[in-house]
C-alpha cells in the first residue's frame, strides 16, 4: 500500500484474495434478491441463462478489472493514468470511485437495518412477530424511526473502519478468512433446519423446477443484469483488489473461482430461505418484504426461533460487511495512492464521507420521506443512479479499455501466471464485442424503461 511513498501491500495468500474478492461479490443481493428472481423467472431454466451470462459477461469484465489492477498496481483512477498516461481514460476510474462512494452510502443504511434486526433477534424481540401484520408493522415502525436508523447506519460504518484501517493483509484478508467460512457454515445450519420442515419440498420446486414458459426477452435481461451486478463489477472493487495481486496469480483461475463461489452462495441462500417460507404457508416476497417481514415471521413459528433468526441476521450482516469493506477500500486506495494520505486517515475520512452521504438515505423513510429529487426519495435516487446508469457505464468503459485501448499490454499481463492461456482468445473477443454490447443493452433498457 502506498502510504506517502512506501511500498504497496499485497495479498498474503491466494486463498485470502479469493475469499476477499468473493466476499465483495457476495452481498445482501445474493441472499435475498437472487433466490427470489430465480424462483419467479423459471427456476432451473433461468439458472442456466444466468450461468451463461456470468460466463459471457460477468467473468470477462471481472478479468478485465483484475488485469487493469494488477498491471498498474494502482487504484481505479491511478490505474488508467499509469497504463495510458495523458489520456482521458482516468475518467473511467473516477466513475468507478464515485459509484463506489454512492453505493456504500446507501448500502451501509440497509446493512444497518440488518444489524438492528440482529440485535432484536438476540434480544428475542423478533420472536414476538406472530402475524404478517405485526411483522410488517414492526418493520415500518423501524424505518420511520430516523434516529434509530442513523444510529445503526453509524454503527455499521464503524465496523467497516475497524476492518479496513488494519490494511490489506491485517484487515481485509484476515477478516475475510474468518467471515467467509462463517457465512458458509451459517448457511449450512439454516439449510439443515429449513429442509427438515414439513412442506419444504414446495420451496425447492419454486427454486428449481424448470419452467421454460417464463423465459422471455425481459427475463434474459434480468439474468444479464443480475450476472453483472452480483459480481461487484463497474465500481472499481476488482481493479483495487487486483492491484494487490502478485504476478504469479492466475487471473483466469481467480475469476472463475470468485464467480463460482458467488453463484454457489446465492443458490445455497435460496435453499436455506424458500423451503422455510413455503413450509410456513407464506407467499415469497422480494427484497425487504422477504428479509425483514416474512422471514422473522417464519422464525417466530419455529422451535429455537430466536437462535435461528440470530443466525440468519448474523449471516446477512457478514455478507453486507464483506461487500462494504471492499467499497470502502476503493476509496481508501484512491486516497493513499493519489492524495498520499496514510491509511488510518484515509479510512476515517472516506468512511465519514460515505456515512454523511448516507444520512439522507437513512432519513428517506422517516423525517425526509416527503423530500424528492426527480420524483424519487434519496434511497431510490442513489439506487437508480448507481444500478441503472453508473455501474453499466463503468462496465462498458472497462471492457472497451481492456479490449481495445490497452490492447498492447493486456495480453502479456493476462497471460502472466496462468496455465489457461488457451482461453485468452475467447476472453479477448468476449471483452471486445459481447460484454460491452450486452451491458450496453442493459444500460439502454434501464434508461428507456
Amino acid at each position: 500500500m502506498q502510504m506517502g511513498g512506501g511500498s504497496r501491500e499485497t495479498w498474503g495468500s491466494k486463498v485470502g484474495f479469493i475469499l476477499a474478492a468473493a466476499g465483495s461479490a457476495i452481498g445482501l443481493g445474493n441472499i435475498w434478491r437472487f433466490p427470489y428472481v430465480l424462483g419467479e423467472s423459471g427456476g432451473f431454466a433461468f439458472l442456466m441463462i444466468y450461468i451463461a451470462c456470468v460466463i459471457l459477461i460477468g467473468m470477462p469484465i471481472m478479468g478485465a478489472e483484475m488485469v487493469i489492477g494488477r498491471g498498474s498496481g494502482r487504484n481505479p483512477v491511478g490505474a488508467f493514468r499509469v497504463l495510458l498516461p495523458g489520456s482521458p481514460w482516468w475518467l473511467a476510474g473516477a466513475i468507478g470511485v464515485i459509484t463506489g462512494v454512492l453505493i456504500l452510502a446507501y448500502y451501509t443504511v440497509v446493512a444497518g437495518w440488518t444489524l438492528a434486526y440482529l440485535y432484536e433477534s438476540i434480544t428475542g424481540l423478533v420472536n414476538t412477530f406472530n402475524t404478517p401484520e405485526a411483522a410488517q408493522h414492526a418493520f415500518d415502525d423501524f424505518v420511520v424511526n430516523s434516529g434509530k436508523v442513523v444510529f445503526f447506519h453509524f454503527l455499521f460504518a464503524l465496523l467497516c473502519i475497524l476492518v479496513v484501517s488494519q490494511g490489506v493483509k491485517g484487515g481485509i484478508e484476515r477478516w475475510s478468512k474468518v467471515l467467509m467460512p462463517t457465512l458458509f457454515l451459517l448457511l449450512l445450519l439454516l439449510i439443515g433446519r429449513s429442509l427438515t420442515l414439513p412442506g419444504a419440498g414446495e420451496g425447492m420446486k419454486f427454486l428449481f423446477e424448470p419452467d421454460f414458459s417464463k423465459i422471455s426477452g425481459e427475463v434474459v435481461l434480468v439474468a444479464m443484469g443480475q450476472a453483472f451486478y452480483s459480481l461487484s463489477l463497474g465500481m472499481g472493487v476488482m481493479i483495487t483488489y487486483g492491484s494487490y495481486l502478485d504476478k504469479k496469480s492466475d487471473l483466469f483461475g481467480s475469476t472463475a473461482t470468485v464467480a463460482t463461489l458467488d453463484m454457489s452462495i446465492a443458490i445455497l441462500a435460496g435453499i436455506a430461505i424458500f423451503p422455510a417460507v413455503f413450509a410456513m404457508g407464506l407467499e415469497p416476497a422480494s427484497g425487504a418484504g422477504l428479509t425483514y417481514v416474512a422471514l422473522p415471521l417464519v422464525f417466530s413459528k419455529l422451535p429455537f426461533g430466536a437462535v435461528l433468526s440470530s443466525i440468519f441476521f448474523l449471516l446477512l450482516t457478514i455478507a453486507a460487511l464483506t461487500s462494504a469493506i471492499s467499497l470502502l477500500e476503493v476509496m481508501v486506495s484512491f486516497a493513499t495512492d493519489e492524495l498520499k494520505w496514510v491509511r488510518s486517515r484515509a479510512t476515517i475520512i472516506m468512511a465519514a464521507l460515505a456515512f454523511l452521504l448516507g444520512v439522507p438515505v437513512a432519513l428517506s423513510f422517516g423525517v425526509w420521506s416527503d423530500v424528492k429529487v426527480f420524483g424519487l426519495n434519496f434511497f431510490d435516487l442513489y439506487d437508480y443512479l448507481t444500478a441503472n446508469i453508473l455501474l453499466p457505464l463503468g462496465g462498458i468503459l472497462i471492457a472497451l479499455f481492456a479490449g481495445w485501448a490497452w490492447r498492447k499490454g493486456v495480453k502479456e499481463e493476462m497471460l502472466q501466471g496462468t496455465k489457461m492461456g488457451r482461453l485468452y482468445g475467447v476472453w479477448i473477443w468476449a471483452i471486445r464485442i459481447f460484454a460491452p454490447l450486452a451491458v450496453g443493452i442493459i444500460l439502454v433498457t434501464n434508461l428507456i424503461g
